[in-house]
């Protein structure tokens, strides 16, 4: 499976699976980050991290390490 960190900016996926427990979990959710949202990347930092992804008309920012949670399919 690929994670959020693998798709390529403008590119569309969709999220398959949240892999992390408790209070992180929870936060994504809370973000919109569902089994089947539609997300894409449209911002990178100069220093590549963090990455903007627009989900469900929300533009959110998550560092590397909170992306690769997130698998995704293209």
């Amino acid at each position: 499976m690929k994670t959020l960190n693998d798709l390529p900016l403008h590119s569309k996926g969709s999220i398959k699976k949240l892999n992390c427990i408790g209070n992180i979990k929870r936060r994504l959710l809370d973000l919109g980050f569902v089994e089947g949202a539609t997300i894409t990347p449209v911002l990178i930092s100069p220093a590549k991290d963090p990455r903007a992804f627009s989900i469900r008309g929300t533009l959110i920012a998550l560092r590397k390490e909170d992306a690769n949670l997130i698998d995704i399919q293209f």
